[in-house]
């Protein structure tokens, strides 16, 4: 099957534009786990909060939308178990599954697989529907890492809201701001080749 069949295919992801294979699954699996990883390490901290700014939110959500729901998820699983066996690569170097933050890990499993699944329905083909793939990706990280710093640290759902949802949005929208231009500019280029 040529790269333009492939490229226009109903329900193709970036990913798909390479050629079918195990191995080609695997390496994406491996790479995009290894990508959120060194992505967690640049990393910003946030007075007053626990949870600094890091690359990790923008890298989970450009897998799941380059790599689709499957392979997204399994990115996103792999990248979660490994620090949790001790891998160093949570944010600044950490690891386990004890930490404030840890939610957010497990929120951006779930919001790689969402916006994978939107991104087979062609979420991620023009600028505004990326945008919307994004907020709700977003959207879904904070829906699950909030409640989990809320309980990790004892602090109240207003106090979490305010230590880890509020000073990240302006970072969110200009992450948001970088996948709107890549991620549909990918696939004029890829249509060009094609």
């Amino acid at each position: 099957m040529s790269t333009a069949s492939v490229s226009f295919r109903p329900g193709a992801v970036l990913a798909d534009l390479l050629p079918a294979s195990r191995v080609r699954d695997i390496a994406l699996v491996v790479g995009g786990a290894a990508l959120t990883g060194i992505a967690a390490q640049i990393s910003v901290p946030v007075p007053g909060s626990p949870v600094p700014v890091t690359g990790q939110t923008f890298a989970a959500l450009l897998v799941g939308t380059a790599f689709g729901a499957r392979r997204g998820f399994l990115s996103l699983a792999l990248y979660a178990l490994l620090g949790m066996a001790g891998v160093p690569w949570f944010a600044d170097g950490t690891s386990g599954a004890g930490g404030a933050s840890f939610g957010y890990v497990l929120g951006m499993l779930l919001a790689a697989t969402v916006v994978g699944a939107l991104a087979r329905r062609g979420a991620d083909r023009s600028v505004a529907r990326t945008a919307g793939t994004m907020v709700l990706g977003s959207a879904l990280i904070y829906a699950v890492g909030v409640p989990y710093l809320a309980l990790s640290t004892g602090m109240s759902f207003g106090a979490a809201v305010a230590a880890g949802l509020t000073p990240f949005l302006l970072g969110d929208a200009l992450k948001a701001a970088l996948a709107m231009g890549a991620l549909p500019a990918a696939w004029k280029l890829a249509g060009r080749r094609g």
